[in-house]
């Protein structure tokens, strides 16, 4: 039987209604409100998951339930997906000093410290915990993914070194920005460079393309998140522009890459520590498509992981790969030339591949998939 996941106070009250309280899952939840109703009520095949008990309640559900400890002393299971607002707790405009000391910043430390790699010499509890993490991230994300259609949901892949003041950079935020409004859920890296431009978009749809370049020369003050300031302008745009259109996006960073800032337009971020996980998940929410924009090495790995995914239709059909930049695609990286002749040869089938030389184009090119 699937357990119900109960995440807050409210659902916790509900749950404990019943005369036997089975089948649930309860994640990062203080019992001490209700702490009465709990201590007399029966518990059978639920899971506690770094919950804050009386050792009376503890004692009682470790008979016929399973019960894990928050087991870090430094990150928290999660509770729900994250949100710039949470990871960037501590930070104060004008005060870019206080980065270091944000919730992002000391997991991201304490990942360094502990070791990238889990291995057979690594912490037990450490192993544990980052795994606990990263499925509670997964259950998160696939339940927000639940009230979009699958082919509506589309990846931006690029290079982390886009500069905000360049073209590449305002051609992402206007197609994203496009396609937001169209109804798609813009999904990224959820890092810097192309990844950030596609959750500005995503951030001012519904606003006017005057307030839009307004937000890119905004942030266009610290062109990359090198920058001392890189952060502290983004969030000068927030305040200025809040999200009050009811407009989401997705980004699934990693801690891996720790020490480039998550993207803070993303209103829904899941974080993972397993990079390969992460990867693979940005690969196969997007059902209904990618766009490429000019990246390096990690975005050459994920065009031909598409491409595989795409060529066995992994998941029952295939998405298509638009290539924005023909000159970039066919010359400075050739993937174009490449996957034409293996295409021809049949050493790849089912892709739908489109050289676009700009956003319009590539927002057609999606648009045409989902008609």
């Amino acid at each position: 039987m699937k357990h119900i996941d109960i995440s807050t106070l409210d659902e916790l009250k509900e749950a404990l209604y019943h005369t036997e309280v089975k089948n649930f899952i309860f994640r990062r939840l203080d019992f001490m409100p209700v702490i009465e109703r709990a201590e007399k009520s029966t518990f059978k095949d639920c899971i506690f998951m770094g919950c804050y008990m009386t050792p009376t309640l503890t004692e009682k559900v470790q008979k016929d339930n399973l019960v894990i400890s928050s087991l870090s002393a430094t990150f928290r299971l999660p509770r729900h997906l994250y949100t710039a607002k949470g990871l960037y707790d501590t930070y104060k405009i004008g005060k870019p000093e206080t980065f270091a000391t944000t919730y992002d910043q000391r997991i991201y430390r304490h990942y360094i410290s502990a070791g990238k790699e889990i291995n057979s010499d690594s912490d037990i509890k450490e192993s544990l915990a980052r795994v606990l993490h990263d499925h509670s991230i997964s259950d998160f994300l696939h339940d927000f993914l639940e009230q979009f259609d699958e082919k509506k949901v589309v990846g931006v892949m690029g290079g982390h070194g886009i500069s905000r003041d360049g073209h590449s950079y305002t051609e992402i935020v206007k197609f994203s920005k496009t396609l937001t409004e169209k109804g798609f859920l813009m999904v990224s890296g959820g890092g810097p460079g192309a990844m950030e431009a596609t959750h500005l978009g995503a951030w001012m749809a519904g606003r006017t393309m005057e307030e839009t370049m307004d937000a890119i020369a905004m942030v266009s003050k610290a062109p990359s998140f090198k920058d001392e300031y890189w952060l502290d302008v983004a969030f000068q745009v927030i305040e200025k522009y809040p999200q009050d259109k009811g407009y989401v996006s997705l980004g699934i960073p990693t801690f891996l890459y720790g020490h480039e800032p998550a993207a803070a337009f993303a209103t829904h971020i899941a974080k993972y520590f397993d990079n390969s996980v992460r990867e693979d998940k940005i690969l196969t929410i997007s059902k209904g498509g990618i766009i490429y924009t000019p990246g390096s090495a990690g975005t050459m790995q994920e065009i031909f992981q598409d491409a595989n995914q795409n060529h066995y239709m992994s998941f029952g059909y295939a998405s298509p790969m638009v290539f924005m930049g023909r000159k970039y695609w066919t010359e400075e990286m050739p993937v174009i030339p490449l996957f034409e002749a293996m295409l021809a040869n049949g050493r790849y089938k089912n892709l739908i591949i489109s050289l676009v030389e700009d956003g319009e184009e590539a927002v057609e090119s999606i648009l045409n998939f989902t008609k």
